[in-house]
């Protein structure tokens, strides 16, 4: 555990101390925010806070390299290479993106790029959990069934990224809630815990959270699409290297059992980490087709802008999201680990606390729902 928090405070030191420098070559090379009608910032914020956090990145994991315990896996050293290097490529695209705004296709087609970098080096599922055991379909299956996955959660988190401190924040609990259920499920079935989940999920936590105090209301510097997308694919990547490691019997399957959530797991707990993007997401491709508009018209009517027009503050309307999130992915960790009825009554008592902060406003407080 010391060596994991080690790595977590370096890419958090190292995330703090670059997003100053990205914030300087953002503005001298104009990757700005521009104030536009579906904003809520009010004045021109920098990019690129994506380049820090790769930097984060980098340095945790060469300082995981270098311990006694992390650095001497070799399947660990393997993975997080392959993973790191399809980050770069998919923050060089954001990067790209972030300064020439490019087309939905153009953009696209580096994501699938990205992706196809970690797929082929061996960075995807390997087989499914499902109630009865688990299945292994063919490998070219799973090689789509991961890139899908891959490229689902990059834009879903770069969808949830609009208010400050937002995405970054989002993705820091999903990533210590992933790396809390990798953890003490390789301590509880005493599996090697040197994993490439644990790590990618420490430093990307480590990360995102060096970036928040330049980020959160009022921000100074915004990730971009070189971060929204970097920490989405990062988030995505540490759930599906699990499957290359962890062995597919190594938690007992019983159907009506107490172990067949702590077997499912590995399923649904990305899904749960992501579940509040993801619903983001699919209403917005709902609403903009119904519409009769292209899915990736930008609007004003995410979820978080919801939560500002029925009267909560920025601030507020982020923290609530936080607590959603925090809710669903570690509700699922703890009623999947450690299934009792006082564990049931602290997330219930907790998700009517989540409902009662939602809802509480007064309604003279609340706005009209914007139609852009």
């Amino acid at each position: 555990m010391r060596e994991y928090l080690l790595v977590l405070f370096v890419a958090m030191a190292t995330t703090f101390l670059l997003t100053g420098v990205a914030r300087q070559i953002a503005v001298r090379y104009g990757a700005v925010a521009k104030v536009r009608s579906r904003d809520v910032h009010k004045v021109p914020i920098p990019y690129f806070g994506g380049l820090s956090i790769l930097g984060g990145l980098i340095a945790g994991f060469a300082v995981a390299s270098n311990l006694p315990f992390l650095g001497n896996s070799l399947q660990v050293a393997h993975d997080a290479r392959a993973i790191l290097a399809g980050g770069v490529v998919i923050c060089a695209v954001g990067v790209i993106d972030d300064l020439y705004e490019l087309d939905a296709v153009t953009k696209l087609a580096g994501e699938v790029l990205a992706v196809g970098v970690m797929v082929v080096q061996g960075i995807q599922l390997y087989w499914l959990p499902l109630p009865g055991g688990v299945i292994s379909p063919s490998p070219a299956l799973l090689a789509v069934l991961t890139a899908g996955i891959l490229l689902a959660c990059c834009n879903a988190v770069n969808f949830v990224d609009g208010l400050d401190g937002l995405a970054a924040g989002v993705t820091a609990i999903g990533a210590t809630a992933f790396f809390t259920y990798s953890y003490l499920l390789n301590v509880h079935e005493n599996l090697d815990r040197a994993t490439t989940s644990t790590l990618i999920t420490v430093a990307l936590a480590g990360a995102c959270l060096g970036f928040l105090p330049h980020n959160f209301f009022p921000a100074r510097v915004f990730m971009g699409d070189s971060g929204a997308l970097l920490i989405g694919l990062m988030l995505a990547a540490s759930t599906i290297s699990l499957t290359g490691q962890m062995d597919p019997n190594a938690v007992p399957y019983e159907v009506g059992g107490s172990s067949l959530l702590p077997a499912l797991l590995p399923l649904v707990l990305p899904i749960a980490i992501l579940a509040i993007p993801a619903l983001d997401l699919t209403l917005a491709y709902i609403r903009r087709t119904k519409a009769g508009r292209s899915p990736f018209a930008a609007d004003k009517q995410h979820l978080h802008h919801r939560l500002m027009q029925r009267g909560h503050s920025h601030r507020r309307a982020v923290l609530l999201m936080y607590l959603w999130t925090a809710l669903i992915a570690y509700g699922v960790v703890v009623l999947g680990l450690a299934l009792y009825w006082w564990t049931a009554l602290i997330v219930l008592v907790v998700g009517v606390t989540a409902v009662a902060l939602t809802t509480g406003l007064p309604r003279r407080n609340r706005k009209p729902l914007a139609k852009v």
